[in-house]
């Protein structure tokens, strides 16, 4: 990296340091900020906050020794640090001061005064080889922020940040923020800073996982690190630095400031004497700390011995993808990481992919066209590594992919791993706005570290694992395998987790009608993991993810319901965060495909409107069913994280608008045609005809084995799994155990208990009843009314229509109810423990018997 800068200065020209992901580049190459916090200093005769051009020379001459790229400056640097910072190939994180520390927002002449400081910093810093970015802040203190409320600060932030993009336009900008304020929103940063000191690794590697979430596809650097040697000892702050950085490289961070270089301080007017941050004393002399910063440096960013990396198996699965593999092998190609192989399987392609692929040095395999699970499996068997790593062939790897995906198998006991995939810069208007619309690759975790699903572009497991559950399911053919293999994985008792940087690249569709028809494979998918996880999907049938959905595109709730900031009792926590009241069912509705059906409906009426007027008085119903479809959109839409000039922002908005807008169209005809409908049936085919009217059943069966009720309990819901019924079990509050859906207008529960009659035997009785919503009684009255005012008004055709609609949904429920009675007679009947007729079980007299006898004084 040093030489790569040198040379380029040597050439009169260098590049500027910019964000590409999750990491900073200089001219091509990942830049791994590797810090020290610099001053401040006794301010100097001109008022200037820095040593001697000499001293600073030899701080910097014994930081470049040492391993130390990057210097962190609180005030503007006169010009001599910035010369010399370049001559040492340093570069300077320029620290823009201002008076944050009081009320600052309550006069103009003051709000103008802070701006015009700052851009009279950039302006003297601007353009200059030296600088890395300009920090417009620095721990605005939570008092401070809480008196103003969070939305003025962001305000301000963003008000500074456009001052120094006026005058030093490709310059990077940032704001050192602290866990006090964490849930300050800054998404026009180009990234993220956090000053954090925990001083256990276990802390510091959760929270660093926390830090990640919040900044999503930005690069995140820890600006202020350290321990004070005053206190602790010099072996201890040596140790504790040494494990932080490791802690911080390997957990994806782009790079960390250490505080300080020296113990040397000067705050608030006063020599700082009763703290020691510095890794080296006043006098310059280095303390232990120093050798252990340098050699955590020297493996940064990873720092396990490449001896005991494991052997990555990087499988690329293709059908017809020659316009974009080259892009992926050309990548992995790339990759840093001494112990991998390459697996192309060509999944019977008739384009030019075999020759692309034979052009490079990868294993290819070829077979006939069986669809992406059977394609993946291929890759799997052939597989030697102990990992293996799955990537699209649309899509191309960050070069330390492996590293931290490896990082992550040896640090933890998960069986898979995934990480975000990102949208490559030179794609497109249409792409970049597809990558900001619903329905891409994402991922969904329900701890910062944990996953409950890693998109298939990037996703990798353990081998053994993967042979263990049976490779992928071959129903897949185009997508939902990547779902289906993460709960089957989850189902066997392993975790799954995720590592923000372990990136790829990955192309999205550059067309609105290549868009649509994903979005239809997609719905076609979700059809077929509804058959095969039943459990998984509500009644409207959507999936009921545990963990929160992460990515670009996720449409927003519309709710009215603000979040709430947890600040402690006066201001007081250390760790302070948003807390997002859980939207109610109404906030979703407008999210589903369903929602167009029910447009479509309220259509139909105000149609019928024309032939009975009475039903126009729906309009304005379809109106706003209508409209909130787009507002929902617009709002969704205008979350996206647009890089794009101010004057194109109105054409993208209005385009991701309409994606947001047409999605759950495309998805919705995708599950319609593959059977995934809200009126879908499930359970057994046959049924008794008193189940169509049975207002409640009581089942009974004889055992002379001992079981627990929850052994009971657990057999009857794996056979009502087996039966293709969707099965919730009764909450701790619910006064039933189990419930069956048969239709989505009616399900019956079931309730257990176990009468003990000695020596083990049991009598077990299982209750079932049928219940319905209330949705859908109010549906069915409704009909009915509609039907009885079209008769009265002499409208037969109308009232035959709706008189045809109250009969098809009282047959839904009553053919759902007794579908979901049968599931329950027979999954009971075939447990373990032969039934008994009602007459052969014993007597109440016979029964008495079985009780114990108590002897009376």
């Amino acid at each position: 990296m040093k030489k790569h800068v040198a040379s380029e200065a040597a050439a009169g020209f260098c590049a500027r340091p910019r964000v590409d992901g999750k990491f900073i580049t200089i001219g091509g190459e990942t830049f791994y900020i590797k810090g020290v916090t610099y001053g401040t200093f006794q301010p100097g005769e001109h008022g200037n906050q820095f040593p001697l051009a000499a001293d600073v020379e030899k701080d910097f001459s014994q930081m470049a020794s040492h391993g130390v790229n990057a210097v962190r400056t609180y005030t503007v640097p006169p010009r001599y640090l910035l010369d010399l910072a370049h001559q040492h190939n340093l570069k300077v994180m320029v620290g823009l001061p201002w008076e944050q520390h009081i009320t600052f927002l309550d006069e103009r002449t003051r709000i103008q005064g802070i701006i015009q400081r700052v851009q009279e910093g950039v302006q003297a810093c601007a353009h200059h080889p030296a600088v890395l970015c300009y920090t417009i802040g620095n721990e605005i203190p939570a008092q401070i922020v809480r008196w103003y409320g969070p939305k003025r600060i962001e305000r301000f932030l963003h008000q500074l940040f456009r001052a120094v993009k006026t005058v030093d336009p490709e310059g990077l900008v940032t704001y050192v923020n602290y866990p006090t304020t964490e849930y300050l929103s800054l998404p026009f940063l180009d990234f993220d800073c956090f000053n954090v000191y925990l001083e256990t690794e276990e802390k510091l590697s959760i929270y660093l996982a926390r830090l990640h979430n919040l900044t999503g596809d930005r690069p995140l650097v820890l600006a202020e690190i350290g321990l004070d040697s005053m206190r602790n000892g010099e072996e201890k702050q040596a140790a504790v630095l040494d494990w932080q950085i490791r802690t911080i490289f390997g957990k994806g961070c782009a790079g960390t400031f250490v505080f300080a270089w020296t113990d040397e301080w000067w705050r608030g007017g006063f020599e700082i004497e009763d703290w020691d941050f510095g890794i080296v004393d006043r006098q310059r002399e280095p303390k232990l700390a120093l050798e252990a910063v340098q050699r955590a440096f020297s493996d940064a960013p990873f720092a396990t011995a490449r001896a005991v990396l494991p052997k990555i198996s990087v499988i690329v699965c293709s059908y017809n993808g020659s316009a974009t593999i080259r892009d992926t092998l050309d990548g992995l190609l790339k990759l840093d990481y001494p112990n991998y192989e390459v697996i192309v399987v060509n999944d019977g392609s008739t384009d030019q992919l075999a020759c692309i692929a034979g052009e490079y040095p990868f294993r290819l395999i070829s077979t006939p066209n069986r669809g992406l699970s059977n394609a993946r499996n291929t890759g799997l068997y052939a597989a030697t590594g102990e990992i293996v790593a799955y990537i699209d062939d649309d899509a191309y790897p960050d070069p330390h992919w492996l590293h931290y995906l490896a990082y992550s198998y040896l640090n933890t006991n998960h069986a898979g791993v995934g990480g975000p995939n990102l949208l490559p810069g030179n794609d497109g208007p249409i792409a970049m706005c597809v990558f900001h619309a619903p329905g891409g690759p994402v991922h969904v975790l329900t701890t910062d570290e944990i996953a409950e699903h890693i998109p298939g572009c990037n996703m990798s497991f353990r081998r053994e694992v993967l042979l263990e559950i049976g490779g992928f399911d071959p129903i897949y053919r185009a997508a939902g395998d990547d779902v289906d293999v993460c709960w089957r994985v989850q189902q066997q008792g392993y975790t799954i987790g995720f590592h923000p940087s372990a990136t790829v690249w990955h192309h999205r569709r550059n067309s609105l009608k290549a868009y649509w028809k994903q979005q239809q494979g997609y719905g076609r998918a979700e059809a077929l993991l509804e058959q095969k996880w039943p459990e998984k999907y509500n009644g409207m049938g959507h999936v009921s993810w545990g963990g929160r959905i992460y990515g670009n595109g996720v449409t927003q709730p519309l709710s009215l319901r603000r979040s709430r900031i947890f600040h402690g009792v006066w201001g007081s926590a250390p760790f302070q965060s948003v807390y997002q009241p859980a939207s109610g069912l109404i906030s979703y509705l407008p999210l589903m495909p369903e929602w167009y059906l029910l447009t479509g409906f309220l259509c139909f009426l105000t149609f019928l409107g024309l032939v009975w007027s009475p039903l126009l008085w729906v309009l304005p119903a379809f109106i706003a069913a209508f409209v909130i479809i787009w507002i929902q959109s617009g709002v969704s839409a205008a979350k996206a994280r647009l890089n794009v000039p101010q004057t194109q922002r109105l054409a993208y908005w209005a385009l991701i608008t309409a994606l947001h807008a047409i999605q759950p169209m495309a998805r919705l005809y995708g599950r319609l045609t593959y059977g995934l409908t809200p009126w879908r049936k499930r359970g057994p085919v046959s049924y008794r005809l008193s189940h169509l009217f049975s207002r409640r059943i009581i089942l009974t069966k004889w055992s002379e084995n001992w079981r627990s009720a929850e052994d009971w309990l657990g057999e009857v819901e794996s056979r009502l799994k087996a039966f293709d019924t969707r099965v919730r079990s009764g909450g701790e509050f619910d006064a039933w155990d189990l419930q069956v859906s048969g239709s989505l207008f009616s399900s019956v529960r079931g309730l257990l208990t176990v009468e003990e009659h000695g020596g083990g035997k049991q009598l077990v009785r299982f209750k079932c009843w049928p219940t319905y919503s209330a949705a859908s009684g109010s549906l069915l009255i409704g009909m009915l009314s509609l039907c009885g005012f079209a008769v009265a008004s002499q409208s037969y055709v109308i009232s035959a229509v709706f008189g045809l609609v109250s009969v098809l949904l009282l047959v839904s429920f009553f053919t759902g109810k007794a579908r979901a009675l049968a599931a329950f007679t027979d999954a009971f009947q075939q447990s373990a423990t032969e039934i008994l007729p009602e007459e052969s079980l014993p007597s109440n007299d016979e029964l008495l018997t079985y009780l114990p006898v108590t002897a009376e004084a």
